[in-house]
């Protein structure tokens, strides 16, 4: 039986490294193959453009990759910067709750509650619909119709591992981020395309405490 693959590569790569081989063979063997000019040269000009419009497209690739990167590192540069200041601005007894309201930042209540580490777990969800990203939604296993989150819980903790073999234990994970408000968006890089990740997740208390583990929850970036 005949393969009914296409010749034709389909990983742009691949396609490109087939293309130039094919252009070159062709121009150097026009007669033996009982070719013109004329025919080569609709191939020739077609190859050309991809040629221009492949490397513009690498290019941008890199030059997204890279300000993605510099983007990441100015927020978290950014966030030095502030956390001691807010540090500063909470314990000053010169700073007014309205002032700090002004600012966005933490009012603490004026009466003191007692708020014991989470008790339950997120019930995390993957969405793989988006090239080299991955969207997670968590919900509270007690409240899986509600984005709400627990009584006394700042917000969830998102941890990641990407191998080939499922993980075995809490420690194989990496910290991503406390994530105050689902969803959370993970963005990778193209040599992480077609490699699985994994994820636990857990309740993060606004005092710092922190709950029991999710399910692990995997999906594969998409490329």
């Amino acid at each position: 039986m005949a393969s009914t693959s296409d010749y034709i590569p389909n990983p742009d790569g691949d396609f490109n490294a087939w293309l130039q081989n094919f252009v070159s063979y062709i121009s150097a063997n026009t007669a033996a193959l009982g070719l013109s000019a004329a025919d080569i040269t609709p191939v020739a000009d077609a190859a050309s453009d991809w040629n221009t419009k492949y490397a513009a497209n690498i290019s941008a690739q890199s030059a997204a990759q890279s300000a993605r990167q510099a983007k990441d590192d100015s927020r978290d540069d950014a966030e030095k910067a502030v956390r001691p200041l807010v540090g500063r601005l909470q314990s000053s007894t010169a700073v007014t709750d309205a002032q700090r309201q002004s600012l966005s930042i933490t009012v603490r209540s004026a009466t003191r509650t007692t708020t014991g580490a989470p008790t339950t777990k997120p019930v995390a969800q993957v969405d793989t619909s988006q090239r080299l990203r991955h969207t997670i939604s968590f919900v509270d296993e007690l409240m899986p119709t509600s984005r709400a989150k627990p009584v006394g819980v700042q917000g969830c903790e998102i941890w990641m591992m990407i191998g080939l073999t499922p993980p075995t234990g809490p420690a194989d994970f990496r910290y991503l981020a406390t994530d105050t408000r689902s969803p959370y968006t993970v963005e990778f890089d193209a040599a992480d395309a077609g490699k699985t990740a994994y994820y636990i997740l857990r309740w993060v208390s606004t005092r710092g405490e922190t709950g029991p583990w999710s399910l692990t929850v995997s999906a594969t970036i998409t490329n």
